[in-house]
């Protein structure tokens, strides 16, 4: 298990497929760590070089306290690219992932040859929402929040059809540490990058699950429009943590993007 240290923080990171593929830097989302996306890895094997890291304050990677800010977040990506000489990438982010994304984007422009946001906007919640989210988990922690959080992460077939993995998913949600959580939240709660994100000329691509109830196929449509080069593409019958449910049909989604983006 590699681990880097980026501005005095031990992240956690994986590195896979050919080192001559274009390079894919993959950003998890919230109450998760970099296995969100070993599936999909899986399936784009031979195809792309996947970097797969654990943000601050989840899996194996450094829990400091918090707040954080989503500009931290993007400070941590942008150093372990950095460190690990990775040179120009393509950005897959998740939630607060394709937030982390875009706002290194906007950092760093020469840094990323294209984004793909999934499931992701440039304002997630309220503040009164992310206020509340805190408050309750001071109180009582990460475990009583999972089976609401479950209902939005995937689709009503998936609930059906795969509970014990949906249940195992949930098991990672409540092991996240607290204060890591926190963080986060605080970083969510704080962020709105919609006047930003009009500037990011990088090519992109916006998916969404279509019974996201976090991040809504309209939110993430919206997303889109404001980006000036931009799909949208919408994967029927999945929630919000698309490259979990459906690692094939985002792997198809995401080689297409770069075959026709970049050429590779």
């Amino acid at each position: 298990m590699p681990f880097d240290q980026v501005g005095g923080l031990t992240l956690h990171y994986r590195v896979s497929g050919p080192c001559r593929a274009v390079r894919v830097a993959f950003i998890n989302s919230l109450g998760t760590d970099c296995r969100i996306w070993d599936d999909l890895a899986d399936a784009t094997a031979g195809q792309v070089r996947c970097l797969r890291y654990d943000q601050r304050g989840q899996g194996l990677s450094d829990s400091p306290p918090g707040p954080y800010s989503v500009g931290d977040h993007a400070d941590d990506l942008l150093g372990l690219l950095e460190r690990l000489e990775w040179g120009p990438s393509v950005l897959c982010g998740l939630s607060i992932g394709g937030m982390i994304a875009m706002e290194a984007c906007l950092r760093r422009p020469r840094a990323v040859r294209g984004l793909v946001l999934s499931d992701t906007c440039p304002k997630i919640g309220d503040t009164s929402f992310w206020d509340g989210r805190i408050a309750h988990i001071r109180r009582q922690g990460v475990e009583p929040i999972a089976e609401s959080v479950m209902e939005r992460w995937f689709g009503a077939s998936f609930h059906r059809e795969r509970s014990v993995t949906a249940a195992g998913w949930a098991n990672l949600l409540k092991r996240t540490p607290v204060e890591g959580y926190l963080g986060s939240c605080s970083a969510l709660r704080e962020a709105d990058l919609t006047d930003a994100v009009p500037r990011i000329s990088a090519p992109a691509l916006c998916v969404c699950g279509s019974e996201d109830a976090s991040t809504t196929p309209a939110e993430v449509r919206a997303l889109a429009r404001l980006l000036p080069q931009a799909e949208y593409a919408e994967v029927e019958g999945a929630g919000h943590l698309v490259p979990v449910e459906r690692p094939g049909q985002f792997a198809g989604l995401l080689n297409g993007f770069l075959e026709k983006q970049l050429g590779d």
